[in-house]
């Protein structure tokens, strides 16, 4: 049993073969969420979160699991680049952003404490570096160069799939962040920080992978073919990369818009409407 998804330099089989680092990350992330909850009930008698913060947990457990296991996981790492691009979207536009919302406030503080990280993701979530922080990993981590260096070993792969995690949890802090003092204040600022951050930038080298003439990346371009040819296949992982992305961005702005009305409407000091009551004229 190999420990990470990476190149494997042979021919593609459909034969399970599950990966053992995959499976402790899945089995440590429940095992500490299950301790965390254990002590703050035995601490106050209350289970700590809610039922629909344990389906987002769940569900960004899957996400996170169906990502980096086989055969999403191997596929990714050294066979098709349009997998490779969905495990980037899943990680980021669904993993990230679940096991975000999945944390309750206690917890999060409490992550944040441990590891003396308050000042770093203080500066971190502001819009600006938060924004360039984002696109910066989106382009780094999608040049010829990068992916053709890490793909090759499982170590390299794994930093990879983990640098797409933690840069999702940092992408969607100011946005959904549990503790308040890191979401951007501004409900229209942190809007427009979503669409610069996460639905602007990845266009661009979108537009470059679909629209080129010949492959980019050696890793996928010399692994076996399994179903379509390298060039189609960056032509697809473009367009996934152009597109995927904005239907969660607008459904999140449209969630977050809505509350934020309903939340000014309960707000609002309610209309005082005066009665007129008409008397004699006095002419």
């Amino acid at each position: 049993m190999r420990w990470w998804c990476s190149q494997l330099f042979e021919e593609w089989s459909w034969t399970p073969r599950p990966y053992l680092g995959v499976w402790t990350i899945v089995a440590g992330l429940w095992l500490s969420r299950h301790l965390s909850l254990r002590r703050w009930k035995a601490r106050l008698g209350t289970s700590g979160v809610t039922t629909r913060q344990r389906w987002w947990f769940w569900l960004g457990l899957l996400t996170f699991w169906l990502s980096s296991d086989w055969p999403v996981g191997a596929l990714g790492a050294g066979y098709l680049l349009m997998v490779h691009m969905a495990q980037y979207l899943l990680y980021t536009f669904a993993a990230a952003p679940l096991l975000l919302l999945s944390m309750p406030e206690w917890k999060l503080r409490a992550v944040v404490q441990r590891f003396h990280l308050h000042g770093t993701l203080k500066v971190l979530t502001r819009p600006l570096p938060a924004v360039l922080l984002a696109n910066g990993v989106l382009i780094s981590t999608h040049m010829p160069w990068t992916v053709d260096t890490v793909r090759v070993s499982q170590i390299g792969s794994f930093l990879l799939d983990i640098v797409w995690l933690l840069a999702g949890f940092l992408l969607w802090l100011p946005v959904i962040s549990p503790m308040e003092e890191f979401r951007v204040r501004s409900v229209p600022l942190r809007l427009v920080y979503l669409f610069g951050a996460a639905g602007l930038t990845p266009m661009i080298p979108g537009g470059i992978f679909t629209f080129a003439r010949y492959p980019l990346f050696r890793t996928y371009e010399i692994a076996p073919r399994v179903g379509v040819s390298a060039l189609s296949d960056q032509q697809i992982a473009g367009a996934m990369m152009s597109a995927f992305g904005m239907p969660v961005i607008w459904i999140v702005a449209a969630v977050v818009w809505y509350r934020w009305a309903r939340e000014e409407e309960r707000n609002s000091p309610p209309i005082v409407r005066r009665r007129v009551v008409s008397g004699p004229d006095p002419g």
